[in-house]
């Protein structure tokens, strides 16, 4: 009997049920406005997955933020310690995110330590991290 092509998970919520996506599944195609919400749903979750959308909007957003601090920080110390702040309060989620991230391609969170290593470790990443999810990345779900 032929097999189906491999299809990890819905990309859209089921029409027929009109049910969302669960928290413990990646999102495929979600929007940014979705990406920021389970972002900050799943502050410290290491566990699961994360589909390249919710990964890459999430990061496009944060920086942005990133950068409208760092230009209002010349401007008053106030903007310096929002910025503090806030670059403080992204740090558990964004490595959460990463791990699930790495979850997806099928690979260990563990794998993030290569960050550790100049230049290489992040570009290895960030190939990682643009690549397709992979039916390896199941064993991550929850």
């Amino acid at each position: 009997m032929p097999s189906a092509p491999y299809q990890p998970y819905p990309s859209t919520p089921d029409p027929e049920y009109n049910q969302p996506v669960a928290l413990s599944q990646p999102l495929r195609g979600a929007s940014m406005g979705q990406a920021i919400q389970r972002f900050f749903k799943k502050y410290a979750v290491f566990t699961g997955r994360a589909s390249r959308s919710e990964f890459w909007y999430w990061y496009l957003a944060g920086m942005i933020v990133s950068v409208v601090l760092s230009a209002l920080d010349r401007v008053s110390i106030v903007f310096v310690i929002i910025a503090l702040v806030w670059a403080v309060a992204i740090i558990v989620p964004e490595l959460a995110l990463s791990v699930r991230r790495l979850h997806d391609t099928g690979r260990s969170g563990w794998w993030l330590f290569l960050g550790l290593i100049p230049l290489v470790g992040a570009i290895i990443l960030i190939v990682w991290w643009a690549t397709a999810p992979r039916p390896q990345g199941d064993a991550y779900n929850v």
